[in-house]
């Protein structure tokens, strides 16, 4: 006779020829002992023949099931406990069984294998009564396949880990049929049922992106799984045996009938009543599908660069993982809860100050970022720019401002003058008093620098920001006035190696990710670099010389069993002696006060910063901290800095003739410091040493900071002279 075929991959109706086969192939396995039903197998000589094959290929196949590797959706949350953002390979949440309504799980046997408590893995009765039900409707409405052989094709395709894998556990073939009836017997000798169908639960697909029950419940009607009542349990039970063709909200007609055929057949088990029966059938499905579909991703957190950057981070970092494909593994796997660093009062108070000043899309087409580190522990506070995530659009950008290429960033930005205080760090290391004078004209060549190497560079010429700007400073107020002429006068006196040392020591590297250049234009900021890298190294000088690796991630902890796999403790190390940071702090405290590059820029308590002008304005900084919190602030324009650079410009409604690192990323600083420091107590940074007397004579020098372990430059290179030759004289401003 001809019925509708009984596999569960088939969406169709089958031929007579299909059926004929599959009727040969369910006798077979009875006969044969081999218990894989619903499957097209090609009919070989006689009933006798098939089943030996049969059973000979059926004893041939492996027995144990590995353990499942089921991905979970991941959080990311900020250090108040708010979630930022959900992320997933496969979007699900595993619940045990008894975080599952009663009446889902009925509803699941009902319609799937309602002797599942009976069989031993495969069910030959089953699939007979499938047959004729099938048969009498005219179409598929129970399965062949009981929830333990499903459970195990979802296990088998989920642990698969190449192409080949995969293919086996769906292909539609007689072998796969066997091999998971193999499987399945052996499986129910090991587990116990409610293990298996808890599991089954969990691995399923619902459609909508929803993998498992629990996110399947959270889809569809916003609750739990341990919460679904008989209507809702039903449509998702209905769901599991196609979730695009049942999927409630892109075909409510066909997943409201589908769910009558679940309330149908609980009723004829004696699992609802003819009213709970009656009621749930009249229920319509606008009634209680309240979809609620979560982004994957950072695109649309509170905090998107940021929470993208800490994926970056965990990418990128060893330890989570020896290999990067390990780091990939470990958050596609997921399961994760990731509390990072980010204060939310912080952030928003960075975010918006930063947009206040350059609005979102502004006509300029100018942009600022901010990055917000803790000193004494590294801890990243806030991570903000002026602009929306996105490809398409002014102001809409995917790169981080704030972080390197690696991170999602940049190549980096020329940091101007805001890299004279690790030249000051090194001259005072080296046991040069504060007070010593340099003639400081408004323009000077400079000869006799070397690289590492020894090279010998050309002379080299430096303006001052104003020419009238000359005479005799010592590092107070040279540092104040940010003289061009006097730092690099320093810089010859300290090498331009210990310098760059002392910067990579303290964090700082090229946005793409390379050693900084050792040239005479260091001190007044030739290298690339990028925010976050500057608040990390102004933060060794707030913390009296230790630097602490700036961290995203405060804790990671396992969803499914509250486990914690990784606690953050502040990676810190000293670079430079007490007493020379807090002797660069006191030198920093000038360009902040009456008459200093960012005078006017202070909040109320004690502070330190330096300004940052790059040649012809083409990107203009201000980096500063407090014993609390390190800051610093870029501003430029991300189509080009030298194209478009920061002079004739109107930001915000406002012209500026020239945009230096005082006039508005040092008021951006304050206003975002300000708010991030409100209900934090006053603190004082430590005295600064008298080691020098007025005459320059060292009167007791301070301990040498640790040695840096940043290799130099290797022999033989040229990258200094090369660097040279294509830059021209620099005229940084202040």
């Amino acid at each position: 006779m001809a019925v509708a075929s009984a596999n569960r991959d088939q969406t169709t109706h089958g031929s007579s020829v299909q059926v004929r086969l599959l009727c040969t192939f369910v006798g077979t396995a009875v006969v044969a002992g081999v218990v894989a039903a619903g499957i097209a197998m090609p009919a070989v000589g006689g009933v006798s023949a098939v089943a030996k094959t049969a059973i000979e290929g059926f004893e041939s196949y492996p027995q144990k099931l590995g353990q499942p590797v089921l991905p979970q959706r991941s959080t990311v949350q900020d250090s108040g406990g708010k979630t930022l953002a959900y992320f997933w390979e496969e979007n699900r949440v595993i619940v045990p069984l008894k975080k599952v309504a009663p009446v889902l799980l009925k509803a699941v046997i009902a319609i799937e294998d309602s002797r599942f408590y009976e069989h031993n893995g495969v069910d030959v009765r089953g699939t007979l009564r499938a047959l004729a039900t099938n048969q009498q409707s005219g179409e598929v409405m129970q399965g062949g396949s009981t929830i333990t052989q499903q459970y195990v094709k979802l296990v088998l395709l989920n642990n698969a880990k190449t192409d080949a894998e995969k293919m086996a556990a769906t292909e539609r073939t007689a072998e796969r049929k066997l091999r998971e009836a193999r499987y399945a017997i052996a499986l129910e000798k090991e587990v116990s049922k409610d293990a298996i169908l808890g599991g089954y639960l969990n691995a399923a697909y619902y459609g909508a992106g929803a993998y498992g029950v629990e996110v399947a419940a959270q889809t569809y009607f916003r609750t739990s799984a341990k919460e679904l009542d008989l209507v809702e349990a039903a449509t998702l039970a209905g769901i599991i045996q196609q979730p695009a063709a049942f999927d409630p909200i892109r075909n409510p007609k066909a997943s409201t009938a589908r769910r009558n055929q679940v309330l149908l057949r609980m009723l004829e088990l004696g699992d609802i009543t003819s009213a709970q029966y009656t009621k749930a059938k009249k229920t319509p499905l606008k009634k209680y599908l309240t979809p609620k579909i979560l982004k994957n991703g950072c695109t649309k957190a509170y905090a998107s660069y940021f929470c993208d950057y800490t994926l970056n981070y965990i990418r990128n970092t060893p330890t989570f993982g020896k290999t990067k494909k390990a780091r990939i593994n470990f958050l596609q796997t997921g399961g994760l809860e990731i509390v990072t660093t980010l204060d939310r009062g912080d952030q928003e108070a960075s975010q918006r100050t930063v947009e206040n000043y350059i609005p979102i899309g502004d006509p300029s087409h100018k942009a600022a970022a901010i990055s917000m580190v803790q000193p004494r522990t590294g801890k990243i506070l806030a991570m903000a720019q002026n602009t929306k995530w996105g490809t398409k659009g002014n102001g809409k950008t995917t790169y981080n401002y704030n972080v390197r290429r690696a991170d999602g960033g940049t190549i980096g930005m020329q940091s101007g003058s805001s890299f004279k205080p690790f030249t000051l760090a090194a001259a005072l290391e080296k046991g040069i008093s504060p007070n010593i004078s340099i003639n400081a004209p408004g323009v000077k060549t400079f000869y006799g620098f070397r690289d590492c190497d020894g090279y010998q560079f050309p002379g080299y010429t430096v303006r001052n920001a104003s020419v009238s700007e000359a005479g005799n400073f010592d590092m107070y107020s040279g540092t104040k006035h940010s003289v061009n002429t006097f730092f690099v006068g320093l810089e010859q006196m300290v090498s331009l190696c210990r310098q760059a040392e002392i910067a990579e020591s303290l964090g700082v590297r090229r946005g793409d990710g390379k050693q900084l250049n050792r040239v005479p234009s260091f001190v007044l900021g030739a290298n690339e670099v990028v925010p976050l890298d500057m608040a990390g190294a102004f933060a060794g000088f707030a913390n009296d010389g230790v630097w602490c690796k700036p961290n995203p991630i405060d804790k990671i902890v396992g969803i499914e069993d509250g486990h914690k796999i990784y606690n953050a403790s502040p990676d810190c190390h000293r670079v430079l002696s007490s007493a020379v940071a807090q002797t660069v702090t006191s030198l920093l405290k000038g360009p902040l006060g009456a008459g200093g590059t960012a005078s006017g820029q202070t909040f109320g308590r004690p502070a330190a910063g330096k300004t940052g002008t790059s040649d012809s304005s083409s990107a203009v900084w201000f980096a500063g901290y407090t014993p609390q919190i390190s800051s610093a602030v870029w501003v430029g324009d991300p189509r080009g800095g030298y194209r478009y650079p920061l002079r004739n410009v109107v930001i915000n409604g406002r012209y500026y003739g020239t945009v230096y690192g005082g006039s508005l990323p040092a008021p951006i600083w304050r206003a975002a410091m300000a708010a991030a420091h409100s209900g934090l107590p006053i603190q004082d940074f430590g005295s600064a040493p008298s080691y020098y007397d007025s005459s320059g004579v060292d009167s007791g020098p301070p301990e040498q900071g640790q040695s840096p372990s940043n290799p130099k430059p290797d022999k033989g290179t040229d990258w200094g002279r090369e660097l040279l030759d294509r830059l021209p004289d620099f005229d940084f401003g202040r």
